[in-house]
C-alpha cells in the first residue's frame, strides 16, 4: 500500500463533517467529505489509526478499482481484473456486501455472487484451489458499491462495523449506536468540558453508551482497543508489527489518560436497564470509574462537590415514531428536571419524537438514529430558571381548589376513583382523573384533542407547562401520571391498543374490587361518571336476573353480583373486554354458571332472544361502531329505539330497563317509545365530581307500561 493510497470512510448519515475533522487529527490533512463518509489519502498506518482511533466512522475502505459494470457479466470481468493473490491465500476466506443506488444491477445478492464467482474462478484457474466463503470474520471483506452502472469495489479494511466497539454483550441491541453517541458528545463539546474537570450526567442512561464513550473520550481511549477482529488482520498486505505498535502506543496513552475522567454518573429507573450498563461498563474496564444506579428521572441531580458539566440524555422516541404525545409528560419531566437540579449546565439531547422539553437549543441538528431522523439540541441551563410551576399557577391553583371541595364527599362516600377537573380553564382542555390503589394513588390525564386553529407549540407549551405541575399539585409521583389524547372514537378504535405494558391496578368501588388499565387503552376499563348508576345496580340486584349489554370490562355485573344477583348475562362483541370482565369477576370472588359471560353481537343476540326475562338490564351502547366482527353499523342516535324495544321484550312485566349513552348531542325518540314508560334520570345519574360538565352523560329508566 503506497503512501498516497486513497482510502474512504463511511459515516452516518449528518456526520460526514465531524468524521472529516476527525481523520484530520488522525493525520490526514486532505481529509474531504462526501455524500456518507470522507474520501482522504494516506499510508497503512493511518489507515490502521482510523480504525483503531475513529469514534465516528462506520467503515474504513481501500479501494481497489472503479468501472463500468451495466450488467452482471460486466462486473464479474471487473472484478477478475484484480490481482486477488495481492490480497487473499488462495485457501483463504472472503464475504462481500454489495450497496447501491439506483444501480443497472438491481439484485444486490446476485451481485455479490458474480463477485465470489470472479474472485474464485481466478484462483482456481491459476491454481486449482479456490478460497470459500465466510460471512462472520473472513480473511478479508469485500466492499461493492454501484452508482447507476458505475461499480467501485474496495477491501473492508474494519471487517465489520467500528460502532462496534466490544463492550456491549454479543447479540443485545441498542436503541443508540456507539458512534453516534459519540458524535453526540463532540457535538456537545463533551471533550473541552471534560478537561475542565466537568461532570457528565446521564439521567435516562439505558445501556450506558453515552456513559461509555464519554469516559472513554475524556480518558484517550481508543474505541477500537477491545474489538479483536478488524478486516486487515487476515489480508495479505497486513504490517502486523506496524498494527502491535499502534495498539501499544493507545494502551500507552490509556493508561496515562484513566486518571483525567471526571465523574461520570447515570441514572435509568428500569433495573434491567441498570443491570445491563453496569456489564458494559464493566467489560469496557471502567468499573469504579462510571457510577450508575437505579433513580427516577426527578431525582437525577450532579455529583456532590462539582461546577457546571453537561447533561446527555436520549430520550424515548415512542412506539409510533414522530410526535408521540403519550411522552408529553416524560419530556415535560425531563426539562423541569434539569431547570431544577442542573443550573448552569450545558445538555444535550438526541430525540426521534417531536417533541419538546421546554428549553430553547442554542444549537440544532438533523442526525439519523438508523433509518429515524432525528434531532440533535444542545442548550444552556440558565441559573435558577423559572420554574414551569410559575406559569401554570392557575391550573395548580384550580387543581387544589378542587380537592378541597371534594375532599368532604370523597371521605363519606368512600370513593377513591374520580375526576378533579375537566377543562375547568379554556387554555388547559385536560380531563384528570384520580385512581386510588392500595399503593398510592394515579392520575390519568386526557387532552381533549385541540382545533386545528390552535398554534401546536403554544398549545405544547401549555400543556407541557400543565403535565410538569399536575403531579406535585396532586402529591403523586410523576411515574404514576399517565397522558393520553381523548378524540373521537371511530368504528372499533376502542378496542385498539395504545401500549402493551400489561399493567393493572386493583381499585375499589365501594364493595367492588376492579382492575384498571391506565395505559393500554385510550379508556381505563372503568366509567367513572357511570358510578350512581352501577351503585344503584347493585342496591337492586339482590334475588333478581341482571342482563349487562356492551359489558365492556363487566363493572356493572360486579356491582350485581355483589348485591347478589340470582344470575347475570353479559354480552359483548368484544374478547378483549370480556376476558377483562372474567377477572374482574373472579377478583371478587364470583364464579358459578350462573354468571355468564357472551361473546356476541349484542343487537343480533337481543333479536333472537327467547329465554327467561330479565329483572334489570343495563344498555349503554357505544355512539357509533363499525367493527369488522359485526354486520353493518351501529349508530346509537339511529338505532336506539329498536334496541330499546327488543331490550324490553326481555324485560320481566315490573323489571327495569336503564339505558344510557355518553354521545353529547343524542336525542331519544320517546314519541316512538309510547308503549313505554321513560324516566329521565341524567340529572341524578350525574356524579358529584362530575356535576362541572352536565352533559358528560345522558340516562333513562324505562319500564313496561301498565296496561
Amino acid at each position: 500500500m503506497t503512501l498516497a493510497s486513497k482510502l474512504f470512510a463511511t459515516a452516518p448519515k449528518g456526520l460526514e463533517n465531524l468524521l472529516a475533522d476527525e481523520l484530520r487529527a488522525l493525520g490526514a490533512a486532505d481529509a474531504r467529505e462526501q455524500r456518507g463518509g470522507v474520501v482522504f489519502s494516506g499510508g497503512l498506518e493511518l489507515a490502521y489509526r482510523a480504525c483503531l482511533w475513529s469514534r465516528i466512522a462506520n467503515r474504513v475502505l481501500l479501494p481497489l478499482a472503479s468501472f463500468e459494470a451495466p450488467d452482471a457479466d460486466a462486473l464479474y470481468r471487473g472484478v477478475l481484473a484484480v490481482d486477488w493473490a495481492n490480497h487473499l491465500a488462495a485457501n483463504g476466506t472472503l464475504a462481500v456486501d454489495v450497496t447501491g443506488v439506483q444501480a443497472a444491477i438491481g439484485h444486490s445478492r446476485y451481485a455479490a455472487q458474480r463477485v465470489k464467482d470472479a474472485v474464485v474462478d481466478q484462483f482456481r484457474e491459476r491454481s486449482g484451489e479456490r478460497p470459500s466463503v465466510d460471512t462472520g470474520h473472513p480473511d478479508i471483506r469485500i466492499n461493492v458499491h454501484l452508482l447507476k452502472t458505475r461499480a467501485t469495489l474496495a477491501l473492508d479494511l474494519s471487517g465489520e462495523s467500528l460502532h462496534r466497539r466490544g463492550y456491549r454483550e454479543p447479540g443485545v441491541a441498542a436503541p443508540l449506536k456507539e458512534n453516534l453517541a459519540a458524535a453526540v458528545l463532540l457535538r456537545a463539546g463533551w471533550p473541552e468540558i471534560a478537561a475542565a474537570g466537568g461532570a457528565l450526567v446521564d439521567p435516562m442512561c439505558g445501556s450506558g453508551t453515552l456513559l461509555i464513550e464519554s469516559a472513554w473520550l475524556a480518558g484517550d481511549v481508543a474505541p477500537g482497543l477491545l474489538r479483536t477482529y478488524f478486516g486487515f488482520l487476515g489480508w495479505a498486505g497486513h504490517d502486523d508489527a506496524l498494527w502491535k505498535q499502534l495498539v501499544d502506543e493507545a494502551l500507552d496513552r490509556q493508561e496515562a489518560g484513566t486518571g483525567r475522567i471526571p465523574p461520570i454518573v447515570g441514572y435509568d429507573r428500569d433495573a434491567v436497564a441498570v443491570r445491563t450498563a453496569l456489564a458494559n461498563v464493566r467489560r469496557a474496564g471502567l468499573t469504579g470509574t462510571v457510577h450508575v444506579e437505579r433513580r427516577e428521572l426527578a431525582d437525577a441531580e450532579p455529583p456532590p462537590s462539582r461546577g457546571p458539566g453537561l447533561v446527555a440524555v436520549n430520550p424515548p422516541y415512542g412506539e409510533r415514531l414522530g410526535a408521540d404525545r403519550s411522552l408529553l409528560p416524560l419530556y415535560a419531566r425531563l426539562g423541569e428536571t434539569l431547570k431544577q437540579r442542573f443550573g448552569g449546565w450545558q445538555a444535550v439531547m438526541l430525540t426521534g419524537a417531536d417533541l419538546e422539553i421546554g428549553l430553547k437549543p442554542e444549537r440544532r441538528w438533523t442526525v439519523f438514529n438508523g433509518p429515524i431522523q432525528c434531532r440533535l439540541e444542545k442548550f444552556h441551563i440558565a441559573e435558577q430558571e423559572g420554574a414551569v410551576s410559575g406559569r401554570a399557577e392557575d391550573l395548580v391553583n384550580r387543581l387544589r381548589k378542587n380537592q378541597r371541595a371534594l375532599a368532604p364527599w370523597l371521605k363519606q362516600s368512600g370513593v377513591s376513583c374520580y375526576r378533579v377537573y375537566d377543562a375547568d380553564i379554556p387554555e388547559y382542555a385536560l380531563a384528570i382523573d384520580v385512581y386510588g390503589t392500595e399503593r398510592g394513588d394515579w392520575v390519568h390525564v386526557q387532552e381533549y384533542e385541540p382545533p386545528r386553529t390552535v398554534n401546536s407549540r403554544d398549545a405544547q407549551a401549555r400543556l407541557r407547562a400543565a403535565l410538569a405541575v399536575i403531579p406535585e399539585a396532586l402529591s403523586v409521583s410523576p411515574e404514576c401520571m399517565v397522558y393520553k389524547v381523548r378524540k373521537r372514537q371511530k368504528g372499533g378504535e376502542q378496542y385498539q391498543r395504545q401500549s402493551d405494558s400489561g399493567r393493572f391496578l386493583e381499585v375499589r368501588e365501594g364493595p367492588c374490587r376492579l382492575w384498571v388499565n391506565l395505559t393500554d387503552y385510550l379508556d381505563t376499563g372503568l366509567f367513572l361518571d357511570h358510578r350512581p348508576v352501577r351503585e344503584y345496580v347493585r342496591q337492586q340486584a339482590a334475588g333478581k336476573r341482571v342482563l349487562n349489554l356492551f359489558c365492556y370490562t363487566g363493572a356493572v355485573t360486579v356491582h350485581a353480583a355483589v348485591g347478589g344477583a340470582a344470575a347475570t348475562d353479559s354480552v359483548d362483541l368484544s374478547r378483549t373486554y370480556l376476558d377483562w370482565a372474567a377477572r374482574n369477576l373472579r377478583l371478587n370472588g364470583i364464579t358459578g354458571g350462573q354468571h355468564r359471560l357472551l361473546q356476541a353481537d349484542c343487537r343480533e343476540w337481543l333479536m333472537k332472544y327467547r329465554g327467561e326475562p330479565y329483572d334489570m338490564i343495563f344498555l349503554d351502547p357505544p355512539s357509533f361502531s363499525n367493527s369488522k366482527r359485526m354486520d353493518g353499523t351501529l349508530d346509537v342516535q339511529r338505532d336506539h329505539v329498536a334496541l330499546i324495544d327488543y331490550a324490553a321484550r326481555a324485560l320481566s312485566p315490573d323489571g327495569l330497563l336503564v339505558f344510557s349513552t355518553n354521545l353529547r348531542r343524542f336525542r331519544l325518540d320517546e314519541s316512538a317509545l309510547e308503549a313505554l314508560q321513560v324516566e329521565d334520570r341524567s340529572a341524578w345519574s350525574i356524579p358529584r365530581d362530575f356535576r362541572r360538565n352536565q352533559r358528560i352523560h345522558r340516562c333513562w329508566f324505562i319500564r313496561k307500561a301498565v296496561s
